[in-house]
């Protein structure tokens, strides 16, 4: 692993297998971080270097994927046979992209906006969550929806938002026991975070409610409604909204 600090950025860099690199900008969710990993993500994928593949972002750090053939052939052409290896290369375009990116304080982002229906069948561990925090399950309601939410990342299964921002008020710890089968749309809390499940999965997220939204697209690209970077906001809806929702789609 190779430490570098920039003017911007303190970061590491290692390599993942043979076809990735990671660049590790800290050790814990933070908004300053999360701008910096999507900083460099948009550049690298609108810049990209012969043989990129994508950028998967996290909550601190940005892997690379890469065909190392590729990015070989590409040194030969170029006669920088001096490097090392594809992994090398791709090590120096990173630590040159981050010495000439700047930081900025707001980044373009969507906004959007989750309709949900809490608590009932669709919710059945509000009152769990309400009680653990000494609240009542109104309160849970108005607290979750009324929140700025941010997406640091997708992953665990197509299309699923791990979505930072919530109130520590509303915290609480994953179930002791998963469920083998979740239901698609479900709205989860798990410690500081809350998600949404986009496809149905065993999970351990204590679930407050439903969305009628469908977050995995698989016949778009990309396939997930939502993206590293975007605003959520969640709207409670009713019963009849939920079903209404569901009759148009």
């Amino acid at each position: 692993m190779t430490t570098r600090t920039s003017k911007q950025h303190k970061f590491e860099i290692a390599p993942l297998g043979d076809s990735a690199i990671m660049i590790q900008f800290g050790q814990s969710i933070d908004m300053g971080i999360h701008h910096k990993i999507k900083q460099l993500s948009d550049y690298i994928e609108t810049h990209p270097f012969h043989g990129f593949i994508e950028c998967v972002p996290a909550y601190v750090n940005l892997t690379i994927y890469y065909h190392p053939y590729l990015v070989w052939k590409s040194l030969r052409k170029t006669s920088q046979l001096s490097v090392t290896s594809p992994f090398e290369h791709v090590k120096q375009i990173i630590e040159n992209t981050i010495n000439k990116i700047k930081d900025v304080d707001e980044q373009v982002a969507r906004t959007i906006e989750i309709p949900v229906c809490y608590g009932g069948d669709f919710g059945p561990d509000l009152l769990d969550v309400a009680t653990y925090n000494n609240l009542t399950t109104d309160e849970v309601i108005d607290i979750h929806s009324n929140g700025d939410y941010l997406v640091y990342m997708i992953g665990f299964c197509p299309g699923f938002p791990f979505i930072g921002g919530m109130s520590e008020r509303i915290a609480t710890p994953r179930r002791s026991s998963p469920r083998t089968v979740i239901p698609e749309g479900s709205v989860g809390i798990a410690g500081i975070q809350t998600g949404v499940y986009p496809i149905a999965t065993p999970g351990g997220w204590q679930l407050i409610g439903r969305t009628p939204l469908d977050l995995f697209l698989p016949k778009n690209d990309p396939p997930s409604l939502l993206q590293s970077g975007d605003k959520v906001r969640f709207k409670p809806i009713s019963l009849e909204e939920y079903m209404a929702y569901q009759e148009e789609k």
